[in-house]
């Protein structure tokens, strides 16, 4: 190819992003908290445009564009254990992209797709796995089968989101939400330990969601055993109410059922993505299990037949279009500093993000036994 054909294609896809920045985002509110995307149900359709909470007006996003990125050439194939229903469009939009990239997905568990590549051994077809959460991707790198990242990728995003073998690419938040008709963010501990003693009005949580069992994982690795079995006793005790899911827990809040609950931030903003006016507002603890934050993330394949081609596909995860893609659509915390949440959130450097190896959250068995043991129906 020439440089002036280099010029010309890298113009043209100009003009698409920016055509496709004029119509918007796709404006689905599902996101992450067991194996089928940690905590989307799934149950949402998209429709395009940019509406719903802290959406409207919002301006171009900073970082990276895919424009600035090489060129994606040749075939990959990724295993994607986030569902279509929330990143296909996405996904699409990147192979779209491209004349040349022949892209193939093949969507499952998180968990089930990293037994598949460890039976599939050198033979596997993935060259990406993309990860609901971070467990996952600890969990293949320990099987040894990915790749070493580059610094240049691996330095867009801090520290505790990357290893050199897999980084996240979005991110999510444990918060409080709570009923701002009954309380104001003064009246909500930030000490998660500190409930129910210190929080008089009746709480919610989804004790069988991954997302919540990962959060009283966190607890056990930062509090221990003992006193997590005590909190979860303490909290079965006050009375606190069981939902199927997070989402529907933050609906309770809305609808004045409850008065606050365990989840984390995505929901509250689905909430208000349906109903600005609804009666719920986000509080957060600070440097606990309340205040984990975890992430979803992407690594290349150990037998990948072309790693170069991998990595810059995960690259695009991290462009200003993705970035943008999860703020807007996903609800998710961007992880490149230049793209910020929507809907009013304290930024990722704002938030006082306990010290803990995400790794270790997907080490769910111990901690159920512990939630069931405490009196949790699971």
């Amino acid at each position: 190819m020439t440089n002036h054909d280099r010029s010309e294609t890298r113009m043209n896809r100009r003009r698409y992003l920016a055509s496709a920045a004029a119509v918007g985002a796709v404006g689905l509110a599902g996101c992450n908290g067991t194996n089928n995307d940690s905590g989307g149900d799934g149950s949402d359709t998209g429709s395009v445009g940019q509406i719903g909470s802290g959406r409207s007006g919002r301006g171009l996003p900073g970082g990276t564009s895919m424009t600035e990125m090489p060129d994606l050439s040749g075939e990959l194939t990724v295993y994607s254990g986030r569902g279509e229903f929330l990143v296909g469009e996405l996904i699409q939009y990147i192979e779209d992209l491209y004349d040349e990239f022949d892209l193939t997905v093949r969507y499952g568990g998180s968990t089930d797709l990293v037994n598949q590549i460890a039976n599939e051994g050198e033979g596997s077809p993935a060259d990406v796995f993309y990860s609901v959460n971070s467990g996952s991707l600890g969990a293949l790198a320990n099987e040894g089968r990915t790749a070493a990242l580059s610094s240049e990728i691996t330095d867009l995003v801090r520290d505790e989101f990357h290893t050199d073998q897999w980084i996240g690419t979005s991110g999510r938040a444990r918060t409080i939400p709570y009923n701002t008709d009954e309380y104001s963010e003064g009246d909500i501990p930030d000490d998660i330990m500190a409930f129910p003693e210190e929080f008089d009005g009746d709480l919610g949580w989804a004790p069988s969601y991954g997302s919540c069992q990962a959060f009283v994982t966190a607890m056990r690795l930062i509090e221990g055993e003992e006193a997590t079995r005590e909190w979860v006793e303490a909290v079965v005790d006050s009375g606190i109410t069981s939902y199927p899911d997070e989402f529907a827990a933050c609906q309770a809040i809305a609808a004045g059922e409850i008065d606050a609950a365990f989840t984390n931030h995505y929901y509250i903003q689905r909430v208000l993505d349906g109903n600005p006016e609804a009666s719920i507002a986000t509080a957060f603890t600070r440097g606990d299990a309340g205040a984990v934050f975890n992430v979803a993330g992407a690594a290349v394949v150990d037998s990948t037949s072309d790693a170069t081609l991998a990595e810059n596909f995960v690259r695009h995860l991290l462009s200003a279009e993705a970035q943008d893609y999860f703020a807007r659509t996903t609800f998710e915390y961007p992880l490149i500093p230049d793209v910020e949440p929507i809907g009013g959130l304290p930024t990722i450097d704002e938030l006082d993000v306990p010290d803990i190896d995400l790794t270790q959250l997907s080490d769910l068995e111990p901690t159920i036994d512990l939630m069931r043991e405490a009196g949790a129906e699971l």
